[in-house]
């Protein structure tokens, strides 16, 4: 029997001013809602700018800890239109420990869940790793209302360990939000091949696991404060993937979208009936995988 789920994606362009951002993510969840959406997926770190695009000691203000201001905010709005709702946030643990967590609000109002970030990127105009300590709650899937979500952030989506893990401890989706865009400095060229490689990665996590994948990026320009780089442009592109990569929906790379997909998650056990990866793994001689380098 099919178990059908509906599931809302909100790729907004992110301003300045904060308070503008979160009033349309409030705009986008409510008409998400009233279309029929039971689960939306929003973007990482939706309710700012992407601060990481330099490193600076007063950034550490926007943090917040969990619960708190936002998990009320979006806690209330998932309860008043009944809908789970994945959020990212920028989390005040203590003094000096931060982290970059997606907290999942369930329909009551309550948090359902939360995971923090476990590969922090530090490239350039991605200085994560200045802000964010690497998460230490493991890769743990989040029950809900829904089913059981297997929530990553953004820099984990390259990572098959992440995917496998979430989907031998038996979630039901794998979910990213994400804050990816172009390099200034790169030819338009390699620029698509990083696009491409991006969704290439993600729609093999999709078939490696017999799962869905929904991956919600954010849009648009933003400057670089400091001047030293041409800033980021967003690629958008977000997506929701079956579970043997097939496109569901997928947004375009320049434009704010909302959506509500139809996923079929009983459609993953059937899938997996056809290709049963997991039967055939030999996890007896995988023990050399916990090494850093096999010399």
């Amino acid at each position: 029997m099919a178990k059908e789920l509906k599931i809302g994606i909100l790729q907004q362009h992110n301003v300045a001013d904060r308070g503008d951002n979160m009033r349309r993510l409030a705009d986008g969840i409510t008409s998400l809602a009233q279309r029929g959406a039971e689960l939306i997926v929003l973007q990482e770190l939706h309710n700012s700018l992407y601060f990481c695009q330099v490193e600076s000691v007063d950034n550490f203000d926007l943090a917040e800890p969990v619960p708190g201001p936002s998990t009320d905010f979006y806690g209330q709005l998932a309860k008043q239109l009944n809908v789970v709702i994945v959020t990212s946030l920028f989390e005040r643990r203590a003094p000096g420990l931060y982290h970059n967590t997606a907290v999942v609000m369930e329909r009551d109002g309550t948090i359902a869940g939360i995971y923090r970030k476990m590969h922090i990127p530090d490239d350039p105009a991605y200085y994560e790793k200045f802000y964010f300590t690497p998460g230490d709650l493991g890769f743990q899937p989040i029950q809900t209302s829904v089913g059981k979500l297997g929530v990553l952030v953004c820099w984990d989506q390259w990572y098959p360990e992440a995917a496998r893990l979430m989907a031998l401890q038996g979630a039901e989706l794998l979910i990213y939000p994400t804050a990816i865009g172009y390099e200034s400095s790169d030819a338009p060229d390699e620029q698509q091949r990083q696009r491409d490689a991006w969704t290439t990665v993600q729609r093999g996590h999709a078939v490696a696991n017999g799962l869905p994948v929904i991956s919600v990026n954010r849009v648009g320009f933003e400057p670089d404060p400091s001047g030293q780089t041409n800033g980021i442009q967003f690629w958008g592109s977000s997506m929701v993937v079956g579970p043997q990569g097939e496109f569901l929906f997928r947004s375009g790379d320049s434009e704010e979208e909302s959506a509500v997909v139809n996923v079929d998650l009983a459609h993953s056990e059937q899938v997996r009936r056809w290709w049963p990866f997991l039967r055939d793994r030999r996890i007896e001689e995988y023990t050399d995988i916990t090494r850093r380098f096999i010399d």
